[in-house]
């Protein structure tokens, strides 16, 4: 596969420490030709929500009854989006850049904490979830997040930063939206 990303050798870096090391090592564990198409698949459809908003679009067609909550939970999916994008600029951690690291997706920015798919991916599922009966972050937040490291494009605190700020977000909202 391809690597995206350019820099220095291994040899000018020097061995892989701390997150950088985790990330190697569960890339190297984790990838495969089916996870990283896989994990692009995943990385297209979260790219600035677009997928997860789609679907609450789907669920507000769908559900006529709870087509406002549909929409307000698709709305509140972009918002989370929307969030991790403001942390991200503040932070403004930059993305794994390392020769143990491969590069497997190109990104719209070089901007790493926290993961803006884990943020939507987490919001989606607990919003949806409220929205379905059914508890939809097992299926839906553990791929996005492996599906990140995979692709070598955030580190481990990245992803898990991203989750925690869309389950925040996405448990807010669905406490407003159980109250009507």
């Amino acid at each position: 596969m391809a690597r995206l990303s350019t820099g220095p050798s291994m040899l000018e870096k020097g061995a892989p420490t701390g997150e950088v090391a985790v990330l190697a090592k569960a890339q190297g564990v984790l990838k495969s030709d089916v996870t990283v198409k896989a994990a692009r698949g995943l990385s297209h459809f979260g790219e600035h929500s677009a997928g997860w908003f789609a679907l609450g679009l789907v669920g507000a067609a769908v559900d006529k009854k709870r087509r406002k909550d549909w929409l307000v939970a698709a709305a509140g999916v972009v918002g989370a989006h929307a969030a991790s994008i403001a942390v991200k600029r503040v932070v403004r951690r930059p993305r794994p850049d390392h020769p143990s690291v491969e590069v497997l997706v190109s990104t719209p920015s070089k901007l790493s904490f926290p993961s803006s798919h884990a943020t939507s991916t987490t919001a989606a599922a607990v919003l949806y979830s409220g929205l379905t009966g059914r508890n939809l972050v097992p299926a839906l937040v553990p791929p996005m997040l492996a599906s990140r490291l995979v692709l070598g494009v955030h580190y481990p605190t990245d992803v898990l930063a991203g989750a925690a700020l869309g389950g925040v977000v996405g448990g807010l909202i669905r406490r407003k939206l159980k109250r009507r």
